[in-house]
């Protein structure tokens, strides 16, 4: 199949499947604010408590619109998806600013294609504003049915202690409606484990843990600071991976496996850290066509598989 034929049955694939959604989704819609908590609800209780959730993040294919993401994603053999990137207004399959209905709409359209959903990314929010963004992000991961709402930067050092205050008063908030809440390294005040379990411990609840983030360790340091290593400052903090590798200097635009970092090191120092089970959501690919980031997704899915199932691993 060449990449022009790919790229069509992409397209027809997503057209048809819109199509299909569209009826659907517009009943539940009608009738949003009963229908969305009530499938929150039983969400949660299908939630793994075991074994790791293989998924991949919409990230890779951020030019188009995200049905072509989770058609591909779907089609690779994964059954778990992440949201950030994608083609709309905001530049992210779900922000703040993306009113409910469509936020329900991207959990019908996951749902259809047999997807679930890990992490929703949509930006920073305006923490040093107050908790409204952050909670119209949450509103929003709920609608979808998504598991956990990621928080990027922790703010500026004059802002840190107001922001943590911030994200603690939604902890409470986002567990009435299902949703967690993580802190992925990426840059500033949450560049480190160690600046991580800072804020972590700031805010103190439960309900806020971290996405670690081994390719964003090494971009923030420039590569000077070691994941694996860096790993051992957040034991019983972690919660999922972000699968993310990186080749010196400044590149994390390559699939998991070819690039520097050691992930059967780094997945066993976590899991003797005690993450044991949980998201392991694959961020980045490496770049070009349609069919050639089908492939790299296939092969990303395949390394994490020989990855996990390690003897290294079962012993630890």
């Amino acid at each position: 199949m060449n990449s022009n034929q790919h790229t069509e049955l992409t397209r027809r694939g997503f057209l048809g499947r819109t199509l299909v959604s569209a009826a659907g989704t517009a009943m539940g819609t009608a009738m949003l604010g009963v229908a969305i908590p009530q499938a929150a609800t039983a969400a949660a209780s299908e939630r793994p408590t075991s074994g790791w959730q293989v998924g991949c993040w919409t990230r890779p294919w951020a030019k188009y619109d995200y049905r072509v993401a989770m058609d591909a994603v779907a089609e690779a053999g994964f059954k778990y998806i992440s949201f950030t990137g994608a083609k709309t207004k905001t530049g992210r399959v779900i922000a703040p600013d993306t009113p409910i209905e469509e936020a329900a709409q991207a959990g019908e359209e996951a749902k259809i294609r047999g997807l679930k959903i890990s992490y929703v990314y949509g930006g920073r929010p305006l923490l040093h504003e107050g908790s409204g963004s952050l909670r119209k992000m949450i509103d929003n991961c709920a609608a979808a049915l998504g598991r956990y709402v990621v928080i990027s930067r922790i703010g500026t050092a004059k802002q840190v202690d107001h922001n943590c205050k911030v994200i603690a008063g939604c902890c409470d908030y986002a567990a009435e409606k299902n949703v967690g809440l993580v802190i992925k390294p990426h840059g500033g005040l949450n560049a480190t484990g160690e600046l991580c379990r800072r804020a972590i411990e700031k805010v103190g609840h439960q309900n806020f843990t971290m996405l670690y983030d081994p390719g964003n360790i090494c971009y923030y340091s420039n590569g000077k600071i070691d994941p694996v290593k860096n790993a051992a400052t957040v034991c019983g903090l972690v919660t999922g991976m972000s699968i993310k590798d990186y080749k010196h200097p400044k590149q994390v635009g390559l699939t998991p496996g070819t690039g520097q970092i050691d992930f059967a090191a780094l997945m066993k120092q976590l899991i003797k850290g005690g993450f044991t089970h949980g998201p392991l959501a694959i961020e980045c690919l490496a770049p070009g066509s349609l069919q050639k980031t089908l492939k790299e997704a296939k092969k990303a899915r395949n390394f994490v598989g020989r990855m996990i199932n390690l003897d290294v691993l079962k012993a630890v």
